[in-house]
């Protein structure tokens, strides 16, 4: 994958620039929450919270001027 490379820069899709900018601020996040939640976190590798995850790629998408629908109650139930 990626001949080596960083997979995020090397299998992307998109100009790498913009891939970077949401793998730093997902670290940046990463590590603010760490920083905060230190004494109730235990020794052992964590998934970044999907939280952080959703927050990321809705900054991103209205960066990009893009909108997410919400489903009506109609739409839910068909």
């Amino acid at each position: 994958m990626g001949e080596g490379r960083l997979v995020n820069l090397a299998a992307a899709e998109g100009h790498p620039a913009s891939v970077m900018d949401m793998s730093f601020a997902n670290q940046a996040l990463a590590c603010e929450y760490i920083a905060k939640n230190y004494k109730s976190l235990g020794k052992k590798v964590y998934k970044v919270p999907e939280v952080i995850d959703s927050y990321i790629a809705k900054l991103k998408l209205e960066s990009l001027g893009i909108k997410i629908d919400s489903l009506t109650k109609n739409k839910r139930s068909t």
